[in-house]
């Protein structure tokens, strides 16, 4: 009897290991995930652009000469710094010049001619004069004395027709002056020259109406840059000048620089198959920045809307649906799905208006399988 009970308390032993065994090792593993603690923060609202922006250079001119010509005068390369009125370009232009010493001398000519006129209507206005009084004397007469104030008047108008003929010979010179001017390029502005379209002793025409032709300087000021960036027209209303913003270039990785919404656009802009965006412009807020750009470099933008300070905030990864978190519970390393209340949130980071406290475990990882409500979770190194 003894023996039986010692044999069904083995065979209890033994069944209670082996299920214990199989439990163990048939036992659901605990999930790997990633976990956050929800702290406190800035959470920022945001409006990125939708498709990549462009630098841009504040002053940019594309010159040509209003007329064609051979260039004789070509004194800058490519990537020279000029400053403002230099000469950039001058096409052939010894008859215009010509022209010019021309009209200097014919006007010399008139003014001089202007001055004989002039001098000898003095002289007859003063013989009239002295004939008026003689014949007031009687002793002058009628005759003697109108011929004389008649040739004063005469002598006079003589002299304002040379000058006037003087006058219009030192228009002639602006005329003639002008048209020199029209075969040179001056810069505008001081900058670098980026690009030059032709050669010394070579033709240039100017474009044709309608038809736009390379120019033949491109000249850039690279001391100021802005950004334009095509914005949804969803999300423009919003946007308005002095905002601040972040400006990223893939030219520089993972760097960002300030900036601030300067314009932006009166229009929207309608491409076929494409969203309708607004576009708008971001300048940089450190001057020191832009000493490091070149125009044409690819850029986004990201306008901040609004910003809270020192919010209770989880990682956007986080939420899910904007609903809801997975807390991983400190003592059970169950998870629970937990409804949530959400302020603002960008792609970073989500306020948390109630529904977790600080200090609790939060599941980022939420696309793993296995992740849900009750589930066995270990937060992963």
């Amino acid at each position: 009897m003894i023996r039986r009970y010692r044999h069904l308390l083995l065979f209890v032993v033994l069944a209670a290991t082996l299920a214990g065994a199989i439990w163990f090792f048939t036992r659901p593993q605990p999930i790997d995930v990633l976990v956050e603690a929800v702290a406190r923060g800035l959470v920022e609202q945001t409006v990125a652009n939708t498709r990549a922006g462009t630098v841009k250079a504040c002053r940019r001119a594309k010159l040509s000469p209003s007329i064609g010509g051979q260039i004789a005068v070509l004194d800058v390369q490519e990537g020279d710094r000029v400053e403002a009125g230099q000469l950039l370009l001058e096409l052939w232009n010894q008859d215009l010049r010509a022209e010019v010493e021309l009209r200097l001398r014919e006007t010399r000519a008139a003014e001089a001619r202007a001055k004989a006129a002039c001098l000898n209507a003095d002289v007859a206005q003063r013989e009239a004069d002295r004939l008026v009084k003689l014949h007031r004397k009687g002793v002058a007469s009628i005759e003697q004395t109108d011929k004389a104030v008649t040739e004063a008047k005469a002598s006079k108008a003589s002299c304002e027709a040379a000058r006037a003929t003087a006058q219009v010979n030192s228009a002639r010179i602006d005329v003639a002056r002008a048209r020199l001017q029209r075969t040179r390029l001056l810069a505008p502005f001081e900058g670098v020259i980026a690009e030059i379209n032709g050669e010394l002793n070579e033709y240039v025409t100017p474009s044709p109406v309608g038809v736009p032709t390379p120019p033949a300087i491109d000249l850039v000021d690279n001391d100021c840059f802005y950004v334009t960036a095509p914005i949804d027209e969803v999300d423009a209303p919003g946007i308005t000048k002095g905002m601040p913003a972040r400006i990223s270039l893939d030219a520089f990785g993972d760097l960002s620089f300030a900036g601030k919404v300067q314009r932006v656009a009166d229009y929207v802009l309608d491409f076929e198959k494409q969203a309708r965006t607004v576009d708008v412009e971001v300048e940089f807020s450190n001057p020191q920045d832009v000493r490091r750009l070149l125009a044409g470099y690819s850029a986004d933008i990201e306008v901040i809307l609004d910003a809270h300070r020192d919010t209770l905030r989880v990682s956007s990864q986080a939420v899910v649906e904007n609903t809801r978190v997975y807390v991983l519970q400190a003592g059970t390393g169950l998870l629970q799905a937990r409804s949530i209340k959400t302020g603002m949130s960008n792609w970073d980071h989500t306020e948390i208006l109630s529904g977790v406290g600080e200090g609790e475990l939060v599941v980022t990882s939420v696309d793993r399988a296995g992740v849900e409500d009750g589930a066995q979770a270990r937060p992963e190194e």
